[in-house]
């Protein structure tokens, strides 16, 4: 059996394919279709094979559909890990990028996750969450607008515009909420995620929204399974930076983080540090020890996702005793 290592570069209509095999490289363009896939993929069912294909959201759809059927080991990299990788190069196109990721899962396939397909109530909640959120961008774009109409009430047309502007952001807000039904209406059907969210939510601060998007981001808790690797895709870990003697800074948080998850889990520690538990009491202490109020809530961002995780692990819901490190 012959090892083969295949690189793919996804567009939308197309799948940019770089094929290496006993030292030789052969390229191939085929649709982005279930079925051009699969026609393309039956030839090598016998053989041992290693996908690898950059994370692009949606364009990634019909590849996720076809592959499970073969028993390929197969990689979906980040594209920031994909960049910051491959050194220093010149010039750019489908077919170069195609090889690149070939060459890239040739040297880092052993530090790299294989890609298992999630379950179907987890891709259902992450396109609803990714649909939320383009709504509520949408939505916080019409009320900014909203009150740069007052400055037109010399041509007249301010309230003209603004009962238009109000319609549509009354219409967004109940797709928000339709598809925020959805998503509950998707983890009350299911047993496992029920019980995650019960256990997710009983943290002082953490509301639905925080709760749905972990589960999504860790894939029910089955993707990323440790709190310290959690903190570090939130972008709540501080690092240090220092060389020799000459060069040594406070430790910050990486900018290599995923924003929207930092966002949600401020609001989260917002949210928490306002009622009388633990996570306030931790809080107040720092402060008034002269501690910067930003670290501090920081911090109280890392304790929560620790807490989360012991509740999952230890299946319970959270108690006012709960030791906070």
């Amino acid at each position: 059996m012959k090892k083969i290592i295949i690189g793919i570069d996804i567009s939308s209509k197309t799948l940019d394919i770089c094929l290496q095999k006993e030292g030789k490289t052969e390229f191939v363009t085929i649709a982005n279709q279930v079925r051009a896939i699969h026609v393309f993929f039956k030839k090598l069912a016998k053989e041992q094979v290693v996908v690898a294909m950059e994370n692009t959201g949606r364009y990634n759809w019909q590849l996720y559909e076809a592959l499970p059927k073969y028993n390929f080991k197969v990689y979906v990299i980040s594209a920031l890990h994909l960049k910051k990788s491959i050194g220093l190069v010149r010039g750019k196109n489908d077919k170069v990028d195609a090889e690149r990721i070939c060459k890239f899962i040739q040297k880092n396939q052993d530090e790299c996750a294989v890609w298992k397909p999630a379950a179907t109530n987890i891709q259902k909640m992450k396109v609803l969450l990714a649909e939320r959120t383009s709504r509520i961008k949408m939505k916080r774009q019409l009320l900014a607008q909203q009150s740069d109409y007052k400055l037109m009430k010399t041509i007249g047309l301010e309230k003209q515009l603004a009962k238009m502007n109000q319609g549509l952001i009354e219409s967004i807000q109940q797709q928000i909420e339709k598809l925020e039904a959805e998503i509950e209406k998707i983890v009350k059907s299911d047993e496992s995620l029920k019980e995650q969210a019960k256990q997710i939510q009983s943290v002082p601060g953490v509301g639905p929204i925080t709760c749905w998007t972990m589960i999504a981001k860790t894939e029910g808790f089955t993707t990323i399974t440790e709190p310290r690797k959690m903190a570090c895709y939130c972008g709540i870990v501080p690092f240090g930076h220092q060389s020799g003697t000459s060069l040594r800074r406070q430790p910050k948080v990486s900018t290599y983080a995923d924003k929207s998850m930092k966002s949600i889990l401020h609001l989260a520690a917002m949210s928490a540090i306002r009622f009388d538990n633990k996570f306030r009491d931790y809080y107040r202490r720092k402060v008034d020890e002269g501690k910067n109020k930003m670290s501090v809530l920081n911090a109280v961002r890392n304790k929560i996702v620790h807490t989360i995780f012991a509740l999952i692990k230890n299946q319970a819901t959270y108690k006012d005793h709960l030791v906070l490190s």
